[in-house]
């Protein structure tokens, strides 16, 4: 089970948070030294770091794993102490399972960026705050040990009651605990962001719950007066965990929340807070809050860009959902890592956010009214289709009826979500091969 995060060790934390994993005297010496050794390194150097030397993936890897298992190497120790230092790792590895012939190999910088009252905020999205760190085209950027909701309080065995409490004290904005933002150089409205899930791994445990009906929230309150909270144990080894006796659940972790600063203006500013800022609630063309079940690793993320440096924001780490996360909650989860890498594709004409996974095309529409929203899938797949496969308007609308799945994200985050998926399997492989979102 996860561990509470402890508030109190970062109340007199003064470092940044913006840096790469390296090792003090080169990547052998990091690899080869136990949690504590590092930590006695860091503290006799005394000094931030200004450079540091090629460190490979697989030592992000070693490095990530033994903060995991040490309880000792906490923010305040290897990450925290490195953490100012020039994310200068020449070469990461994109590796993991499946789906991965969509990326290509090496290039970038590591850049890490941890879970703490600096970088993490209470579901919002502030594009008023200072980046974390502005990485370039082409960077990794590895997300390490992320919080549960309401920063990282809510954890196995919290009554519903509790819960509510704490989604009521906080009107206007969203449970999630929000990571950002990051910034792209050289990124600025009118570009698209890509963004390459290299990595997604849950934690041990998961929640899904729907608050009690008072609350109006999920798509049932009026027939759920009483509200639940149902806890799960995550077999990550085995990809698993059990709903109820003879009930076995295949998981399929995903980020619920991945986008960009949206377009001042166009979502209102919650209560107490300054323009700029917008609730982690609702998504939209600036994607966020999707909750697509078919993001995760292996997939790609495709959103355009509204603010300079794109400003990217993400949260809600989910480790299974069902179209339409009715109850409000799909699993309810943190992740113990997510990675992913960052294209700067410079002043493309998309409109709206779009997925590829290795067997699809996948467009969005959002709205608060569900028929609006699927009128924007549809639109955004015969758009699709239209340039990039070649058809006429009228061929891409027939396509769309005998080939395409329209299929709800979901219909609880106030603007409601419809996706279309689009088989790659349908196109011959020479047409295949020349189609793409970008």
């Amino acid at each position: 089970m996860s561990v509470k995060h402890d508030k109190s060790h970062e109340a007199g934390a003064t470092h940044d948070f913006h840096g790469g994993i390296c090792g003090c005297c080169g990547p052998s010496a990091t690899r080869g030294m136990s949690g504590a050794e590092v930590d006695l390194a860091v503290e006799q150097r005394g000094e931030r770091l200004t450079r540091l030397d090629e460190v490979r993936g697989d030592d992000v890897d070693h490095l990530l794993s033994a903060r995991s298992r040490r309880g000792f190497l906490k923010a305040g120790g290897l990450f925290g102490a490195l953490a100012a230092a020039a994310p200068v790792l020449s070469r990461a590895r994109a590796e993991g399972t499946g789906g991965f012939s969509l990326f290509q190999q090496g290039g970038g910088r590591v850049h890490v960026v941890e879970s703490t009252y600096e970088t993490t905020k209470w579901g919002i999205f502030d594009s008023n705050l200072p980046d974390i760190v502005q990485i370039e085209s082409g960077d990794v950027v590895s997300y390490p040990n992320t919080w549960s909701h309401f920063l990282n309080d809510l954890q196995p065995g919290m009554p519903i009651e509790e819960i509510a409490r704490l989604r009521l004290a906080h009107p206007g904005v969203g449970p999630h605990s929000i990571i950002g933002p990051v910034g792209v150089r050289d990124a600025e409205p009118g570009d698209v962001l890509e963004i390459q899930y290299l990595r997604v791994r849950p934690t041990d445990w998961a929640v899904c719950f729907n608050n009690p009906g008072a609350l109006g929230t999920g798509a049932l309150p009026d027939a759920f007066p009483q509200g639940q909270a149902k806890y799960f144990d995550l077999d990550t080894a085995n990809n698993t965990s059990e709903f109820a006796p003879g009930i076995q659940l295949r998981l399929a972790p995903f980020q619920g929340t991945m986008g960009v600063a949206p377009a001042n203006g166009v979502f209102p500013t919650p209560p107490g807070h300054a323009y700029g800022v917008i609730s982690s609630v609702p998504p939209g063309q600036h994607a966020g809050n999707v909750d697509c079940r078919e993001a995760g690793e292996g997939s790609r993320l495709f959103v355009p860009v509204f603010q300079r440096g794109g400003k990217i924001f993400t949260g809600d780490s989910h480790a299974l959902q069902g179209d339409g996360e009715v109850t409000l909650t799909a699993m309810e989860t943190a992740m113990k890592e997510i990675r992913v890498r960052v294209i700067l594709h410079k002043q493309v004409a998309l409109a709206w956010p779009m997925h590829e996974t290795p067997d699809a095309w996948i467009v969005h529409g959002t709205n608060p009214d569900l028929d609006t929203a699927f009128r924007i899938a549809l639109l955004n797949a015969i758009d699709f289709l239209e340039a990039r496969a070649g058809l006429t308007r009228l061929d891409a609308y027939a396509l769309c009826s005998l080939a395409v799945s329209f299929r709800v994200t979901q219909v609880v985050n106030g603007q409601k979500g419809i996706y279309g998926v689009i088989p790659k399997r349908i196109f011959h492989p020479q047409l295949r091969a020349a189609m793409g979102v970008i």
